[in-house]
């Protein structure tokens, strides 16, 4: 298919699977590798700005002790995984070498990118990169992290980074040429998806759960990874990692595989982190006229609205707002603590002050430049 970015293309995030790093040995497909690095290194070498998010940690890990399957403790699981980090970036250095391109390795967690702060961090990090003529590529920090803070698979991990950077492009490399409406494997009626202008519920029930052996997601995360980067304003591509000079045919705009295409505008940085990155440290519920004033008139939130508090928190804290049928539809940082929001849902702006007293500051629980509603 043929699209037309409408605006100019600087910075790509490519993710690479493990299906594709890897032969279903677990060991390294090196001519897939090579092939990879070869793309890269050309469109670095046109100007673009590169990032690579590259699973295969695990799946380099098991090749190298010769094992037939995925480890299934978390230890073992994080051990394999320190071993085949070193072997994956070894080769990625050596391959890029060969073009003249340095690399610079960063591992992430669910966490850097929750604070503020170090989601300031890294992202300051990858454009101190940019700036060194260096590719960065990322990985989940699978040596120590918990289930807590993963990001669960390295689809949703390069949606993330695609917003943290501003990126135009996620390009997530597959083992198949994009969407279809069933699995193309064991159905032969199955319709291919060129361009998603919107991800429906009837566009979430195409994806399947399938997985490969050595990787940890299938169409599911890619749809779910495709949310979060269209709602940050990136195009997200999903297609075959096999196909010769396909990164090059994405940017381009004349390429086999699936679009979805992006939200119109961009989101401010500080609402897109409450959006994508920030962890709610409580929830607020409202009714549907707080619903419809947040939601379509970009209204800050007024106590009137709000039917219930959940969780304990402080103030400037981020907290989930949810509906009155339990669907979160923004979050934000709220003005007051928990206990000063439940003596207050419910009031007027004039009853606030009354009944705060000296705790009385702001005639909002939430105000609109401090929050983000979604959209997605």
């Amino acid at each position: 298919m043929k699209i037309d970015y409408e605006r100019k293309i600087k910075r790509i995030v490519v993710k690479v699977g493990t299906s594709t790093l890897t032969h279903e040995s677990g060991l390294i497909n090196i001519e897939k590798m090579e092939q990879l690095v070869r793309s890269l290194a050309d469109l670095s070498n046109k100007g673009y700005e590169v990032v690579l998010v590259s699973s295969g940690a695990v799946g380099a890990g098991v090749g190298k002790l010769g094992r037939k399957h995925k480890p299934k403790t978390l230890p073992e699981k994080q051990a394999v995984a320190a071993i085949g980090q070193v072997t994956l970036m070894h080769l990625y250095q050596k391959l890029f070498a060969e073009y003249s391109k340095v690399v610079g390795q960063v591992l992430l967690s669910r966490d850097d990118l929750a604070s503020r702060k170090r989601n300031w961090n890294a992202k300051n990090t990858l454009i101190a990169l940019f700036q060194a003529g260096a590719i960065p590529i990322i990985n989940e920090n699978d040596t120590v992290v918990v289930d807590e803070i993963k990001f669960g698979d390295n689809d949703r991990l390069a949606a993330m980074v695609s917003s943290l950077i501003d990126g135009d492009i996620l390009i997530i490399l597959s083992d198949i040429d994009g969407l279809y409406t069933a699995n193309p494997r064991s159905d032969k009626e199955a319709v291919f998806i060129d361009k998603v202008e919107k991800i429906t519920k009837e566009i979430e029930g195409y994806a399947g759960s399938e997985g490969s052996m050595l990787g940890t997601g299938g169409m599911q995360t890619k749809i779910e990874a495709a949310k979060i980067g269209t709602a940050a304003g990136v195009f997200v591509v999903i297609g075959n990692g096999t196909r010769h000079n396909f990164l090059l045919d994405v940017v381009r705009g004349d390429f086999t595989g699936t679009i979805f295409m992006p939200h119109n505008k961009k989101i401010h940085t500080k609402k897109k982190w409450l959006l994508l990155s920030s962890k709610a440290k409580g929830k607020i519920v409202v009714d549907k006229g707080a619903e419809e004033a947040l939601l379509k008139k970009g209204k800050s939130l007024l106590p009137i609205g709000i039917v219930e508090v959940e969780g304990n928190f402080e103030a400037d804290m981020v907290i989930s707002i949810n509906n009155i049928d339990g669907k979160e539809i923004g979050r934000g940082i709220c003005y007051y603590n928990s206990e000063n929001i439940n003596k207050i849902k419910g009031l007027k702006t004039r009853e606030i002050q009354k009944v705060l007293g000296e705790a009385f500051e702001y005639d909002t629980v939430i105000h609109r430049d401090n929050m983000s509603v979604i959209t997605i």
